[in-house]
């Protein structure tokens, strides 16, 4: 083999010297070092699948820069009552729409009550008058299937998946509604991916179903005090507009977690669960992971220097 030239060699090594400068600039970046936060996050993420008797399935999305990691997250999953997060979405559309009103009036109908009801089944039928917009906070708050169902019917499960497949979501669809068992055996069941769903909540927050005022309504229902795998596990102060989902073998929680001057979009979603409480508290584990992560992100300077406020301890 011939031996380079001297004015061969004369070229590459400045040229050699300036990559690797660069090699080592783009390393003690702060974006470089974002980076190593994500990779860590990951790593929790990949170790607790590990260990994981079932089907683990996870989206995050940072929604100040859209920086995005998918784990599994185009395996189409049940949404047990996660999906009411779109049914929700069609119901404040049509508002906007001027098909209906939150304000317009249901009377609680024994014919539409379904087992397990917190809320309405407790309620005088055919006496008590509820808004469209109290029926959506039982189905948020305490996830009330008969609520559920009766905004199904007002809004239209055909209607639901049209805004689906309108943002591009072609794997998430309402398929039946709350407790019905014979639709679930047959197969009908409500189904999403992780991704999809991100992508959802990212339309919503980005304001490309609801104008601005709605958004924030949206939001505000959503983020309704609920008991859920997100709010056990993160700190009482933190907000979390978040829906999660429970079936037997199922446990999912989908929503947007409010870190410091950081929200960021979580979606983790269990199948073939062997033990549920398991799934459960993985899930709050996963949620603890990405808040802490974007916290820090979000308090810290772009070197990771955080300054609290009321800190007057002088530098060092």
């Amino acid at each position: 083999m011939p031996k380079p030239s001297r004015y061969l060699l004369f070229f590459l090594l400045p040229l050699s010297f300036c990559l690797l400068a660069q090699a080592q600039s783009a390393a003690a970046s702060p974006g470089a070092k974002k980076q190593l936060l994500w990779e860590k996050l990951e790593q929790t993420i990949q170790a607790a699948d590990r260990d994981f008797d079932g089907i683990l399935a996870v989206s995050v999305r940072d929604l100040t820069d859209g920086q995005t990691f998918l784990y599994h997250a185009d395996e189409i999953m049940p949404t047990a009552s996660s999906i009411k997060i779109a049914v929700l979405a069609e119901l404040y559309r049509q508002h906007q729409q001027g098909k209906l009103k939150l304000t317009d009036l249901y009377t609680v109908d024994a014919r539409d009550l379904v087992p397990d009801s917190d809320i309405l089944g407790g309620l005088t039928a055919g006496v008590t008058r509820l808004t469209l917009r109290d029926v959506a906070t039982a189905m948020i708050a305490v996830s009330d299937n008969s609520a559920t169902n009766i905004l199904m019917d007002r809004v239209g499960m055909d209607n639901v998946n049209a805004l689906l497949a309108s943002l591009g979501l072609k794997d998430t669809r309402l398929r039946r509604k709350m407790m019905d068992l014979a639709a679930a055996q047959q197969g009908r069941e409500n189904v999403a991916t992780p991704r999809e769903m991100m992508l959802l909540l990212d339309a919503l927050h980005h304001e490309r179903v609801l104008n601005h005022e709605l958004t924030a309504d949206f939001f505000k229902m959503l983020a309704t005090h609920k008991d859920s795998a997100f709010r056990r596990a993160l700190p009482d102060s933190v907000r979390s507009a978040d829906k999660p989902g429970e079936l037997e073998g199922v446990r999912n929680d989908v929503g947007i977690i409010y870190a410091t001057n950081r929200p960021f979009i979580l979606c983790v979603m269990t199948t073939y669960d062997a033990h549920e409480r398991r799934a459960h508290d993985l899930i709050g584990r996963l949620a603890v992971a990405a808040y802490e992560m974007f916290e820090r992100i979000g308090r810290a300077s772009d070197y990771g220097r955080v300054i609290s406020p009321g800190n007057s301890t002088p530098p060092k």
